[in-house]
């Protein structure tokens, strides 16, 4: 309902803004924090997590002692929680949210017999599939035990079985299926989960004695943490790809800048050279009195032999070092190349990735005809006021302006992609075609008339040569 109405029912409502973003970070710290209890963990969205705690029960001294330390942890930080045991994933996040507080299903109990008194929803279904059992009647987990191959008549249950594998055939997810999570609730399919890993940032930081307030002070301290940086990408055999500048004021204000470079490096006089473009705009205010520089974004790098590109990208004049210092100058996407894709279609025959990417496999490119240096963005219809019986464009009007064609070459006919494109796509024919003034342009008729794909055929110009 709207939030005045829910305010005129309940006055006392005290409403707050969704944060997801926030929410998912906070759980992937919580996710961290909760392998204390066993040796990894994995995220259950929105506000779940799941620890594998196999073999690690008689730590706490025994499967309940390891649930109340659970709970009183939990209660220490603040935070609302029920935990559950049980032998599979899904068996525990049924008992973790439909349930008796701390409970636990042990490797030898029927899981039937136990959880056959929770709704169906503790199998972790989507909304849709839930109305789907409501309405066949299927309401709780015992009501799927005739399906699930437990009892005295098992042509009874096939035949059941059949007949819901047949409504839920074609989903394929297992929050849509289920049959699906009914078996993984009892450990007869596997349930892959991805575990939460800790990677931990490289990070450098400053506290200073006495505020500084001038550049030349700043800059000492940027290239000190450059340093200290450097050093600890190359204990971990890593170079750093993104790095985030923190300036902590008196004030409390905090000032970051970031850069991201085209390919890892650990070269403190590069880092050092690109943090001076972006800290010209800094207002120290009061003071600066904290210094932090971290790596968010770090790849595998590993040590090299000096060669002859060394002193070029020890003065800054390599290719990487160039194209970082104009995407600091330019921003992080002027700077692209452009690469060939296999595609006879001319504005699908290329693309733009990072300049320092490596180039994808060509995949069979075909070989063309000769194109236009420039080829439009998005090809401009004309109007073709004569065309000979041929086909040929004898004069056209473009942005305005009517242009006398004296020669054509072509045409050059292109297929549309049937594998991609509709059956009701119009073929192209191309001409190379220079008008009275000697300028030349690529133009395409799209369609043939009487093709039976449209009325009568539309002129566009592609491109435009030197």
């Amino acid at each position: 309902m709207l939030l005045a109405d829910a305010r005129a029912l309940c006055p006392q409502l005290a409403a707050v803004p969704a944060d997801p973003a926030g929410d998912l970070a906070l759980l992937e710290k919580l996710a961290l924090w909760a392998q204390r209890w066993g040796p990894w963990s994995a995220l259950d969205p929105p506000d779940g997590l799941l620890v594998d705690t196999t073999g690690a029960a008689h730590l706490w001294g025994g499967e309940e002692r390891l649930l109340a330390d659970v709970a009183a942890a939990c209660a220490a930080r603040g935070l609302t929680a029920r935990a559950a045991l049980a032998p599979t994933a899904g068996a525990a996040w049924a008992l973790a949210h439909f349930g008796p507080p701390a409970a636990i299903l042990g490797p030898g109990d029927d899981p039937l017999r136990l959880l056959g008194g929770l709704p169906v929803a503790a199998l972790r279904l989507d909304d849709d599939v839930l109305a789907v059992l409501r309405r066949l009647g299927v309401k709780r987990l015992s009501d799927l035990a005739g399906v699930s191959g437990e009892g005295d008549y098992p042509a009874a249950q096939a035949a059941a079985r059949d007949a819901l594998a047949r409504r839920f055939r074609n989903r394929r997810s297992p929050a849509a299926n289920p049959l699906i999570r009914l078996d993984q609730l009892l450990s007869r399919v596997p349930e892959p989960l991805l575990p939460v890993i800790a990677r931990p940032m490289p990070m450098a930081q400053r506290r200073l004695i006495e505020p500084i307030r001038h550049r030349d002070l700043l800059d000492r301290v940027v290239s000190d943490l450059a340093l200290d940086m450097v050093r600890t990408l190359e204990a971990r055999g890593e170079g750093a790809r993104r790095l985030e500048l923190g300036l902590w004021r008196v004030d409390g204000e905090v000032l970051l800048r970031r850069i991201e470079l085209a390919a890892a490096t650990r070269e403190a006089s590069h880092i050092t050279r690109l943090f001076a473009a972006r800290l010209d705009d800094v207002a120290a205010g009061f003071g600066i009195e904290a210094v932090q520089l971290r790596a968010s974004w770090s790849e595998p790098l590993s040590l090299s032999q000096a060669d002859l590109d060394a002193a070029a990208e020890q003065h800054g004049t390599g290719l990487a070092a160039c194209i970082d210092r104009l995407s600091v100058r330019l921003g992080p996407k002027a700077i692209t190349r452009p690469v060939a894709r296999a595609s006879h279609i001319p504005e699908r025959a290329q693309g733009w990735q990072a300049p320092l990417e490596p180039v994808p496999p060509s995949q069979g490119l075909l070989a063309f005809h000769t194109r236009p240096l420039k080829l439009l963005d998005r090809a401009e219809r004309i109007a073709v006021l004569y065309a000979s019986p041929d086909g040929y464009p004898q004069r056209f009007r473009w942005r305005g302006k009517l242009r006398e064609v004296v020669r054509v070459e072509g045409p050059e006919r292109i297929a549309p992609e049937w594998w991609r494109e509709r059956s009701t796509a119009r073929l192209r024919d191309y001409y190379r075609i220079e008008d009275a003034t000697g300028r030349r342009y690529w133009i395409y008729r799209q369609g043939i008339a009487g093709d039976g794909r449209g009325g009568v055929p539309d002129w566009f110009l592609h491109g435009l040569y030197a």
